[in-house]
């Protein structure tokens, strides 16, 4: 008769096997909570990047998504819900976007070209000027030009003071003669005064900027008692806008720049260099863009 199964053994297998189930489904438990919090990192990162993308607004994109919308439901305009172009070109009006930037106006794209009409049926440049502009600068100067001329002749001191037109604007020249400075000496003499009286009246209604600039001479001579050209050519420009003032130009116009001998209109071994070198420019200053500045200089030569 075969041996029967001790209840002992049989009980030891259930216990085992029972116990092999409960490590198991530990072990499957223990690791469940690594899928949750996986879940949980992705649904944060989608937050993240749809926060950002509601963040960023591309202006020119919403006007043109705005004005499309309200074609299709209110003026009858075709829009893109039917095929239109709203939100692949940029050229759709745009009357709402002060919702998204207040005062901030929408620039239009580089390169892109203008709908606005030439002023004087002028073709603007790229440089933002026009040639009638140029022109009308140019008429201005030359009637300034003018005015300070009539008054030289009329108080008999035609040829003391100079003319030019530059890319900068109306260059007036006059010459720091012993009877504007005294050597070494910032202060105006009367005759100065006058002279200045003179050129000044005409620019007190301007409105351009003024910029008077200074300069001395390239003779190796003492500037006691200023240390250097510098200092003594600065002062000397400081003196004529101080003049310029009290004569009734705007101080908000005037500025002041001192190029001691850096400038000089003619060489050390021009003998013209002693006395046309030292010397008072007062600036009218153009009102263009820098880049019309050769024009300009090209309008004012004829």
């Amino acid at each position: 008769m075969p041996p029967r199964p001790t209840r002992g053994s049989g009980h030891g297998r259930s216990a085992r096997r029972r116990h092999g189930e409960t490590h198991q489904g530990h072990e499957e438990g223990s690791e469940r909570w690594l899928v949750t919090y996986a879940d949980v990192l992705t649904l944060l990162l989608v937050l993240f990047i749809v926060l950002f993308s509601v963040s960023v607004v591309n202006t020119s994109k919403y006007i043109s998504l705005k004005t499309s919308l309200a074609s299709v439901f209110g003026n009858g305009i075709k829009g893109v819900m039917s095929g239109g172009n709203g939100l692949l070109e940029n050229d759709a009006e745009g009357s709402g976007q002060q919702l998204v930037m207040p005062g901030e106006p929408v620039q239009p794209i580089s390169g892109k070209v203008s709908n606005q009409a030439p002023v004087s049926g002028q073709q603007v440049s790229d440089t933002g000027y026009t040639q009638a502009q140029v022109s009308g600068e140019v008429n201005e100067f030359k009637a300034i030009e003018d005015a300070i001329k009539a008054a030289l002749r009329k108080h008999d001191r035609a040829g003391q003071v100079r003319f030019k037109i530059t890319e900068r604007g109306l260059v007036i020249t006059v010459i720091t003669n012993a009877l504007v400075f005294p050597g070494n000496s910032a202060t105006l003499l009367p005759e100065g005064e006058r002279l200045l009286s003179v050129v000044g009246a005409p620019l007190v209604d301007q409105t351009n900027r003024i910029e008077v600039d200074g300069y001395t001479n390239q003779e190796r001579v003492s500037t006691y008692p200023y240390p250097s050209g510098w200092e003594l050519s600065s002062a000397r420009a400081s003196a004529v806008v101080r003049y310029l003032s009290s004569r009734g130009v705007s101080q908000s116009r005037l500025s002041a720049v001192g190029y001691s001998d850096q400038r000089p209109l003619f060489p050390a071994s021009d003998p013209r260099s002693v006395t046309l070198n030292r010397r008072v420019e007062i600036v009218v200053l153009s009102t263009l863009p820098p880049a019309a500045g050769p024009d300009l200089r090209a309008a004012g030569a004829k």
